[in-house]
């Protein structure tokens, strides 16, 4: 006859997401619209984020970019273009880019 036990052992907090040092780190971090500061949610297939390139006096690229993401929202009623230009002109003074 066969004898099994069942040893219980105490729940690891497999949950928690934490790098080497130990830190606390989230599972998911939401993004915001660019142009109307809304969350953008996991669920938001739409949206997209777009890096704009940062150039010299030659017009070089330097290996700096201006991050912009938009929602699905903005793109669905085609104002995804003034929004990029409305937002880029506002960024390009502290980059100092012409």
């Amino acid at each position: 006859m066969r004898c099994f036990v069942l040893v219980r052992r105490p729940f690891k907090t497999l949950l928690k997401m934490q790098n080497e040092e130990g830190q606390n780190m989230d599972l998911y971090i939401p993004r915001k619209c660019s142009a109307t500061n809304r969350l953008i949610t996991s669920k938001d297939h739409a949206s997209v984020q777009i890096n704009v390139g940062h150039l010299d006096e030659s017009g070089i690229y330097t290996g700096h970019f201006t991050t912009f993401a938009l929602c699905g929202f903005v793109r669905a009623q085609g104002d995804a273009d003034s929004a990029i230009d409305r937002l880029w002109q506002k960024k390009k003074g502290e980059v100092r880019q012409q």
